[in-house]
This record gives structure tokens, sequence and C-alpha cells, in this order.
């Protein structure tokens, strides 16, 4: 085996060389084409890894039906990622922001800016879950495309040893961050078109992976009604109409007492509860 062939053998898959060759010489069409032929590869991947997701799922659900919550540990991309993710929780579900917390290496100024070497430091993400007194009721998910990044690896390891739930979601089968969690994800999408870059392939899968997390944890919460975001917060006039509209389609009310009735109440879970037990 040449040199050459143990480098590229050695190499982490989300570090592989790209199955593409002189980008700098496409034309706009071809590297649109490439991209989107390789983002073609990501829902297949995250379908392959529905069985892990579904473990981690049904574990972190038991802790949260017991007033557990869920922290997202990452660094750049997948740390943006948790944080997103974390952050639309409330707002979609009505529940608090204490319920999912997304923690990133270099804290707030890295969701805008790289911060150096904060994704280095093996015992920040322990420090700072501690400040949440986090315990055994909670759970630690890693989101890490190499699967190891240092801060995430560090969380998790400590998060494990006080008996804490840890999961991962990663691009990278041989990462250590598979060996330190109790229920990792594993989503191989392969090479990035550009070498390197996980904000593309892997970023994607990883979003991919974390809405099906949270999707699924609070419709099983009971956040959703049917198919509708009845616990939804009313933070704006689409959503206001969105929920009048909710109301009007269950009740079959007019929609100006819909909109009344769901203003007085605060959201349309209560604005139905109320309406059948005082009307009905």
């Amino acid at each position: 085996m040449t040199r050459q062939a143990e480098t590229k053998q050695d190499l982490s898959i989300t570090e592989s060389p790209s199955n593409f060759e002189d980008l700098d010489k496409m034309t706009v069409n071809e590297l649109l084409t490439n991209i989107n032929h390789e983002d073609a590869k990501v829902h297949v991947a995250v379908r392959k890894a529905i069985p892990e997701i579904e473990k981690l799922i049904n574990q972190v659900l038991v802790r949260m039906q017991k007033g557990g919550r869920l922290f997202y540990l990452g660094a750049g991309t997948s740390g943006r990622l948790g944080v997103l993710d974390a952050s639309e929780v409330p707002p979609t579900f009505g529940v608090p922001d204490t319920v999912v917390i997304g923690l990133i290496a270099g804290g707030e100024t890295a969701l805008r800016k790289a911060v150096e070497s904060a994704e280095d430091d093996t015992t920040k993400a322990w420090n700072e879950l501690e400040i949440f007194n986090i315990n055994t009721k909670d759970s630690v998910i890693g989101i890490a495309a190499s699967g190891t990044t240092p801060y995430v690896i560090g969380g998790l390891q400590k998060a494990r040893e006080n008996g804490i739930l840890t999961g991962c979601i990663t691009c990278n089968p041989k990462g250590p961050i598979v060996g330190v969690t109790e229920y990792p994800v594993v989503v191989v999408v392969g090479p990035e078109f550009v070498t390197g870059s996980t904000r593309l392939k892997a970023g994607t899968a990883q979003k991919m992976v974390l809405n099906m997390i949270t999707t699924t944890l609070m419709i099983k919460l009971g956040r959703v009604k049917g198919n509708k975001m009845v616990n939804m917060q009313l933070t704006n006039k689409k959503l206001i109409e969105r929920g009048t509209r909710m109301i009007v389609e269950e009740l079959n009310i007019q929609r100006e007492a819909a909109r009344i009735l769901l203003m007085e109440q605060g959201s349309v879970k209560k604005a139905l509860e109320f309406y059948r037990e005082h009307y009905k």
C-alpha cells in the first residue's frame, strides 16, 4: 500500500476528498447540478439510520415524560444547528425554553463568528452543563460531523460517568464519539462536494435528524393535536391567523369568535378546551 493510499484510508469519511475534481472550472449549472446530486444522497442515509434514531428517541422520551430535559452539545456548524433546533421548539410547541437547550463551543459569539480553539476544550461542555444542574432525568446529545470534537466528546464522557443518558449525531462511523455514547446515530453521507466542508451534506443530515428527534418527542409529549401545532406561541399576525383558522375548522364557529377565543385563552389547545367545557 502506498503512503498516499494509507493517508486516504486513515481519513474520516467527512474529511475524504470530494468525488468531484476541478470545481473552480465548472459552470454555475454544473456546480448546482452536482451539489444537488450529492444532496440527494442525504435522505437515503438518514432513512438507513432510522432504527438508531428510534432507539435514542425512545430513551429520551422516557426521561422527558418524567420532567427531564434534552441538551445538545456541538461546535461550529453542528453547534449552530443544535442551538437552532432548540430555539425553534418553544414557539412551535409552546414549551419553555428550558426543555430543549442547545450549547455551542464558544457561547453565543460562536453563533455568528468562529471562536478560536473553543472546540478543543474537553472540560468546558461539562462545566456549562453543570450550570444547569444537569441530572439523571436529563439527556445529552452530542452533534459532531467528524465525531472527533473534544468539546463534545468531553461533555458526553462526563455526562455518561454521571449516569446521564448520552446520544450523538455523527457522519463518521469510526469517530470516537460513537464509542463514548450509549445511543449513537450515524448517518453516512460520504465525502463532501467541497472536501471537508461539513456544512453541506453532513449539516443537512444533522438538521434532518434533529427535526425528527424534537418533532417526534413533542408529538409524543402531547404538544400536537392531529397534525396541528395547537400549542404554538402567538408571536405574530401569521400565527394568530393560523390559530384562528384551526379553531374555525375544529369548532365550526365564526372567524371573529374564534379569534377572540384564541386571544383570550392564549393558545389553540386552551381555546378548544375552554369552548368544549363551557359551550358544549
